[in-house]
């Protein structure tokens, strides 16, 4: 075993789970080499790890569609000398090329992602309302099958210091809110996120709010929020790799259950997560965040989704509805307040 191929082509947050797990690898066994099989948009992520992790970006909807295209990605990974496979995503396009690999002789591990667990936990039994299984545990136990022992002791993503393109300028406070995720189920109320950002900037001024999303998400925004403390960070960056330097220098962030959450914690930045129709105990909470941070308002329908994205049997999304905006801005309070 020379080289592991890590497969784990999207979605930004799962991707970014795997940092902890694979810097830890990568540092124990600096003998071995990892190829990370990802997205495009997610291949950033992973710069800053240590000089024997490499990344071999798919293009799913253009070379690597389809079978041919994976059979043609499973030639390009052989090309680089892959022998073995670690599979963390488990889904067809995965299994298609883990198989394709194994024929042509490459060891092949797969996770387990708990999907009994996991159906327990959403059907509320009383023996299955409990914590999951880290999604981080998970992908190591994959690396465990194929003989490598290790623990996870990483604790941050090491970001050169001339890699910022900006600096914030000594005694601001900047507080980050990602407002959207991917299934409405795990979205704030965009109104009441203008009640949060109001009462912040009534409460703290001269502070800086770095509003994260895509360029498609900060439009349905800029109508509607016209506060001067606004930055919209799409504006001036793009990419994930420039998007983590200045996470790395927020006093917080506002999140959802999605993807910046898991971004913020690779660089130790304190989060304030909203939870709605998803649940913490699922396994997916950031790498390293105090359970303290999660916000959520306690229903016997919750959770009623692993990824948020079924309907609301009511309608009405209450799980998330109900969360008072006060509530959010006094948990981020403790954090600016205690940076003073």
């Amino acid at each position: 075993m020379k080289k592991i191929a890590v497969l784990r082509l999207s979605s930004l947050g799962d991707v970014a789970m795997t940092v902890p797990v694979i810097d830890s690898l990568a540092r124990k066994y600096n003998d071995l080499n990892f190829v990370i099989v990802t997205s495009k948009r997610c291949e950033g992520i992973f710069y800053d790890l240590p000089d024997n992790v490499d990344v071999h970006a798919v293009h799913l909807h253009g070379k690597h569609s389809g079978f041919k295209g994976l059979r043609r990605l499973s030639s390009e990974l052989r090309s680089k000398g892959v022998d073995t496979v670690a599979d963390l995503h488990d889904v067809l396009r995965t299994k298609v090329l883990r198989k394709l690999l194994l024929l042509h002789g490459c060891k092949v591990k797969h996770i387990d992602k708990g999907r009994s667990e996991k159906r327990a936990l959403v059907r509320h039994t009383a023996s299955g309302f409990r914590q999951l299984k880290s999604n981080f545990e998970r992908y190591a136990e994959v690396f465990r099958k194929l003989g490598l022992r290790f623990e996870i002791d990483f604790e941050r993503l090491d970001l050169p210091a001339g890699t910022y393109a900006i600096r914030k300028p000594e005694g601001e406070k900047w507080i980050g809110i990602a407002p959207f995720a991917a299934h409405r189920g795990k979205i704030y109320s965009l109104r009441k996120m203008k009640e949060v950002i109001g009462a912040l900037v009534y409460r703290y001024p001269d502070c800086k709010i770095m509003m994260f999303g895509t360029e498609k998400e900060m439009h349905s925004l800029r109508k509607h929020y016209d506060f001067d403390q606004l930055t919209y960070v799409c504006d001036q960056f793009s990419g994930v790799w420039n998007e983590l330097r200045v996470i790395d220098q927020l006093d917080v962030m506002i999140s959802m259950d999605s993807a910046n959450m898991h971004l913020a914690s690779l660089v130790q930045t304190p989060v304030v997560s909203i939870w709605g129709a998803t649940h913490p105990y699922a396994g997916f909470y950031g790498y390293g965040q105090d359970p303290d941070n999660a916000i959520q308002h306690d229903l016997d329908c919750r959770p009623c989704s692993i990824f948020g994205d079924k309907k609301c049997e009511y309608g009405d999304y209450h799980c998330i509805r109900e969360i008072a905006p006060t509530t959010i801005v006094k948990k981020v309070a403790e954090f600016i307040e205690k940076a003073e």
